[in-house]
């Protein structure tokens, strides 16, 4: 039997209850990712894959572009 995911929200979501946040899970086969107010959609990565998106997302709010 697998373990249901312990999802995990960041810090700069505020409080616990806050409906608008990005939500993390690792499993054995990498981590998972779903947004707080969509919980039944889950995407999966590999800590490379999220790592890229990461960095995507960093350079385009400091106004660079960079290819994942």
């Amino acid at each position: 039997m697998t373990a249901a995911p312990v999802w995990q929200k960041s810090s700069f979501s505020g409080n616990e209850d806050a409906p608008n946040c990005v939500e993390l899970a690792t499993t054995t086969g990498g981590i998972l990712l779903r947004e707080s107010d969509a919980p039944g959609t889950e995407l999966s990565a590999s800590p490379a894959q999220l790592a890229a998106l990461i960095r995507s997302v960093k350079s385009r709010a400091e106004g660079r572009t960079q290819d994942l």
